[in-house]
């Protein structure tokens, strides 16, 4: 049996308020189920027409009433063709919370998602930064703002949701916020990770992500060259924190730990081996994941020149990273280099500049980098021009005299 959606806009004449307007009501009625609901709005009886469900005339009052009607009326019907989408039967109550974001015993997407994010909060420290966790925070907030603004609903049920909301959301980071492919495309893969939670507790049993394909852009990471690393070593900047900021990306470059790590580094997790070089072992803070680096000439004259000076057994003086990163660009742009410099590109110095293009294989660049998988590593590393003319003459050498041309 076909369903059939019947939607009636009346007032509430039988209780006239003070102001003598009389209350706007609504009634969804999909077979034999009947919901009502107020729409928030008054209007004056004398100037309404019953059997059209609106305000008569073209009043300022009339015309935004009528346009309320009609928004509502226009998302009723919508959620119905969403609910049959997912239902073989949709009953009016059902159809009212949908189109009114109300949660009721429906499982709705911000409260599940709100319950994500204070679990992720528990377990910081264990498996999740205080960066990542705020990361997750940033993207609740980013949808219930378009929720709120653009579908103006309080919350929208997992069963209402569609693909199309998801495209609507993603045009939202984009356009409204203005936020770069990279950020919104983080947003989604939090927003997605709710949405598959509610698949996999039998909530849904279709994952609306399916057919949606977000834009994609070419990841470029920037290291240095060797002339702007040499560059960058041979300044002598003036100022205290500036000085402190180029030692912290020097010691950077050299072992190629992020800014966290350092900033998490203690004299307990430099070991000494057998041969007496010495070695940061230890554990990533961002993935928990293993990474051992030799310390090498440079760095080790860093430590020694900050022994002492800081405090809970750190090995380095940290500053917050915008500080750090002030210092870093005001050197730069005195040694004449261009681009934005900031710790992270000493970690990828470190990949191209340091290891790989002195012949270091990628796995062992990858363990020192502390990665889970080779690609990420891959993404990091970029050979030099230099580096590749020199690997070339070193084939020219080997194939020289094997191969003959045949002319034809």
């Amino acid at each position: 049996m076909k369903s059939e959606l019947k939607v009636l806009f009346y007032l509430k004449k039988n209780e006239t308020k003070k102001s003598g307007l009389s209350a706007v009501m609504g009634r969804i009625g999909v077979d034999r189920t009947m919901a009502q609901f107020s729409l928030k709005i008054d209007a004056d009886a004398k100037l309404w027409d019953t059997k059209a469900g609106r305000m008569t005339g073209k009043s300022k009052q009339a015309l935004a009433i009528n346009r309320e009607i009609n928004r509502v009326n226009l998302i009723i019907h919508t959620r119905y063709k969403e609910l049959k989408e997912i239902h073989l039967t949709v009953e009016a109550k059902d159809l009212k919370n949908a189109s009114q974001g109300i949660a009721c015993s429906q499982a709705t997407v911000l409260d599940h998602f709100r319950t994500m994010n204070e679990t992720i909060c528990q377990r910081v420290g264990i498996d999740y930064s205080r960066a990542a966790s705020e990361q997750y925070i940033h993207a609740y907030n980013a949808l219930e703002s378009f929720i709120h603004k653009k579908l103006k609903l309080s919350d929208i049920p997992f069963r209402a949701l569609t693909c199309s909301h998801i495209e609507d959301y993603y045009q939202y980071l984009r356009v409204d916020k203005k936020f770069s492919i990279g950020t919104s495309g983080i947003y989604l893969i939090y927003f997605r990770k709710v949405v598959r939670n509610a698949v996999n507790q039998g909530i849904i049993y279709r994952e609306p992500f399916s057919g949606f394909e977000p834009e994609t852009m070419e990841i470029v990471h920037k290291s240095l060259t060797r002339e702007e690393l040499d560059k960058f070593i041979s300044s002598e900047p003036r100022v205290t924190q500036q000085k402190l900021s180029k030692d912290l990306f020097i010691f950077a470059v050299f072992t190629g730990l992020s800014y966290i790590d350092m900033k998490n580094l203690t004299y307990d997790q430099i070991k000494t081996a057998e041969d007496g070089s010495q070695w940061i072992i230890s554990k990533r803070q961002k993935t928990g994941v293993d990474y051992r680096v030799r310390l090498l000439d440079i760095p080790l004259a860093i430590i020694e020149k900050y022994r002492g000076e800081s405090i809970d057994g750190k090995v380095l003086i940290i500053p917050n990273k915008m500080t750090v990163h002030s210092g870093l660009n005001a050197i730069a742009k005195r040694c004449g280099i261009t681009k934005k410099i900031s710790v992270h590109i000493a970690r990828h110095t470190f990949a191209s500049l340091i290891t790989l293009s002195e012949g270091v294989p990628i796995e062992t660049v990858s363990r020192m980098l502390g990665h889970k998988f080779i690609k990420t590593t891959q993404r990091y590393a970029e050979l030099s021009l230099d580096k590749i003319a020199e690997d070339m003459i070193i084939l020219s050498g080997r194939i020289a005299g094997k191969f003959t041309l045949t002319e034809l």
